[in-house]
């Protein structure tokens, strides 16, 4: 993780360093600026996530510390948090955390399940929007 301020004037990393990142075992990048060489970036399977592309490249002289608390969109993270994402997003969970939080997403993620097989089969029930909408007085224009 590194915390470039948001600044996508230079990139961060490019594919050499993606290449140096999956050789050292490293599990993905995020960066909170630029990268470059996005198409070779993103042919490759490695998880990058950074706020833009440049075709600027990066300085090679700093400034940077390591293992200091970084926030991130808001977001803080520390040493030995796990931070996961997709294309939707990244989220952080602190380490104290994980079982706790696991367990909600497992719980959330079944019931998801749920509701998309009742979606599915057609069995979902939708009554509350209808409620809702004739609660707030809300008209249907144009449909039924």
């Amino acid at each position: 993780m590194v915390d470039a301020g948001g600044d996508l004037t230079n990139a961060i990393i490019g594919e050499l360093m993606v290449a140096h990142a999956i050789q050292r075992k490293l599990g993905g990048i995020v960066i909170y600026g630029a990268v470059r060489d996005l198409d070779a970036i993103q042919s490759g399977t490695f998880p990058v996530f950074a706020a833009g592309v440049t075709h600027r490249g990066p300085y090679k002289d700093g400034p940077g510390e390591i293992n200091v608390p970084i926030a991130i969109g808001g977001m803080v993270v520390n040493a030995g948090d796990l931070v996961v994402g997709d294309s939707d997003g990244l989220l952080c969970v602190a380490y104290d955390d994980l079982d706790e939080v696991h367990a909600a997403a497992k719980a959330k993620n079944d019931a998801e399940a749920g509701q998309m097989a009742a979606i599915r089969a057609g069995t979902n029930d939708r009554t509350w929007v209808q409620f809702t909408l004739d609660k707030l007085k809300c008209e249907v224009v144009g449909g039924k």
